[in-house]
Parts: C-alpha cells; structure tokens; sequence
C-alpha cells in the first residue's frame, strides 16, 4: 500500500465511502429498507423473484404513490440517526477522521460521518449543492454528500429517475468530483462490487483518462472489498483500480483492520503529528 499511504501523507487522497462504514455502526441494509417500502405500499415481495424488482424501481412507485420521497426520507433519519455514544465507540469512524482526509465523497445519507467529525472535534464543510462548493475553504475537510443529504429532500437519489438523471455525469457535484479525482488517488470503502452506480462512476474515470491520452499519469486508486474475488478484480484493474482485501480476517472486522493498518502506516513516517 506504498503508494496510497504516500498520498494519504501528502493529502493527496480522497475518500469514497459508501452504505458499509455506516452499517458498521449497525444501520439497517438496503433489504431493511426495501422491506419497509414493501410493508408501506402493501406490496408482497415473495411474489416477485429476486431480479425482478429493483429496489431504484420500488422507490419510483413509492414517489408515484405518495407525490413525494419525504415520507420515506423521514422514517429513514429516524431509523439511521446513531446516537453520539455509539459512533464515539466506532473505531472505524474514528480512523477516516484520524487518517484527515482532505475530501470525503459519500454516497450515504446519513449524518454519521459529520457526526463523528463533531465528536472529534474536527472542522469541515458540508456539501450537498452547488451553493455549497462556494463554502469550500482552504485546509477544511470536505464531506460532499454525493447522492444527498436528509436535510434536502430534493437532493436525495433514491429512485430509479434520480440514478437515470445523474447517468449524464454533468450535475454540479459530478463535475467537481471529476475535477478533485483527476489529479488525486482514491480509495473507495463500503461498497459492493455489485452496486453498478459505483461501478459506472469507476468506469467513467478510467475512460476520462484513456481519451486523454495521458492514462499512463493517472494516480493510482484503489477499492477495498470484504473478500477477494479474481473476477471482480481483473474487471476493476483493467479500469486502473487495485483491489485490496484483509484475507483471513472475518468480514464483520475486515474494514477496521484494514483502517487501522493504514492509519499505522502513515503514522509510521508522519509521527502521528495528525490527529
């Protein structure tokens, strides 16, 4: 990990964090969500096989009966809010705030990652729009909430029109992610391999690079899965992102091992000046 230790060093490093680091503090899975639009819409899922409804398409006809996503936006603050006691006792939340890194893209709603900065004591700018790219000050963290935030209905991307829309890759916050990942490695937590809005976003940066023509420049970045798979992995190191697993480590603890052998290894040269 030579190479992304260095650029975490040097600040050179963005985090991608996605559904995992907040289940690691116990929130629900997308099948806990899915299940309860079911329950709300009085739709039974055992009548439908698994590749037959999508849990994107479940959240359009959610929006098409209730006019709206509030409703389900509301239960979904109430049932991913972590109280402080728990999220100070996550050592996984801790080390992504110890490792400062100098721009966070999340695709999690929750307030949890800015919660845990609060309980650290670390300052940062929150950014959910274009108003707040404006925010952005030098040397202050950024959170960027990619795909919304439970302050904003209108900026959370739940259903299927909403992923069809950021397809296009323009929306503001696109274009600033586009801008910060040119120039700067990446490591991506908590994702499935499987989500196909993660591996689009993957794909359109390595073909950015390959029409430049300078894709031999391109900063190394890398993903973190739970557990190895030589598929998922030639697939994702053709598109010039190195896997990294914990092997022989229990899944439940893979990313806090992991976290903390990175943490150790930047402290190992910076003498832990930062905390």
């Amino acid at each position: 990990m030579e190479e992304l230790v260095t650029a975490i060093r040097n600040r050179q490093a963005i985090l991608f964090a996605g559904a995992g680091v907040s289940m690691t503090v116990g929130l629900p899975s997308w099948s806990t969500l899915i299940e309860h639009v079911a329950e709300e819409l009085d739709i039974d899922l055992s009548a439908f096989k698994n590749d037959e409804l999508s849990y994107l398409t479940l959240a359009e006809f959610y929006r098409i009966r209730h006019g709206s996503i509030g409703p389900l936006r509301s239960w979904m603050d109430r049932s991913w809010t972590i109280d402080d006691n728990t999220l100070k006792s996550s050592k996984v939340h801790k080390l992504i705030c110890e490792l400062d890194f100098p721009i966070i893209y999340t695709t999690n709603f929750d307030r949890n990652l800015e919660t845990s900065f609060d309980l650290q004591g670390k300052e940062y700018v929150k950014i959910v729009n274009a108003k707040d790219i404006a925010r952005v000050r030098e040397g202050v963290p950024q959170i960027v909430k990619y795909h919304g935030d439970f302050d904003d209905d209108d900026s959370i991307v739940i259903a299927e029109t909403d992923y069809l829309d950021r397809l296009s890759f323009e929306s503001p916050l696109d274009i600033k992610f586009r801008a910060d990942a040119l120039g700067k490695t990446i490591l991506f937590i908590g994702y499935s391999m499987s989500d196909l809005n993660i591996r689009f976003l993957m794909h359109r940066l390595w073909k950015t690079w390959a029409g430049s023509g300078y894709e031999r420049d391109r900063p190394q970045s890398y993903v973190f899965t739970l557990r190895p798979n030589p598929i998922e992995q030639a697939v994702l190191e053709q598109w010039g992102l190195r896997v990294l697993t914990e092997k022989d480590c229990p899944q439940q603890e893979a990313l806090e091992v992991f976290l903390t052998r990175l943490r150790e290894a930047v402290c190992k040269e910076d003498s832990c000046h930062r905390k």
